[in-house]
């Protein structure tokens, strides 16, 4: 399984990549979508886990761009804005994005990667 990881601050992409790696998940980061796309083109990921906020391209519009690239990609969002509670209307569902709100938690996050991509734990 491999993940992208796009957020603009650097320190967080790196450590959680870091943390994947160390539990056996393959993951790649960038601090923009203009590299992430870039990365996609010339790379297959499963996962991306995108930052709603960022500069130049928002996580909704990067998104987009990378499904357009690769059809079956599944999303995960960050966000240092709102709670738990503001998200917990939306779906995680095949298909559908789902959310988590900064600081992250590395053990909901691995667990929300392999829930969307079916490998290991529940779907």
């Amino acid at each position: 399984m491999r993940v992208l990881l796009v957020d603009d601050e650097a320190d967080l992409a790196s450590a959680l990549a870091e943390r994947l790696d160390m539990r056996g998940i393959a993951a790649e980061w960038v601090t923009d979508g203009m590299e992430a796309l870039q990365r996609a083109a010339s790379n297959d990921f499963d996962v991306a886990v995108l930052d709603l906020k960022m500069p130049r391209i928002g996580g909704l519009e990067l998104k987009a761009r990378l499904q357009s690239l690769h059809p079956d990609m599944k999303f995960i969002f960050l966000t240092g804005y709102g709670s738990e509670t503001d998200f917990k209307e939306v779906a995680c569902h095949e298909g559908e994005a789902c959310y988590l709100v900064k600081p992250v938690d590395i053990q909901i996050l691995i667990d929300l990667i392999r829930r969307v991509t079916h490998s290991g734990g529940e779907a």
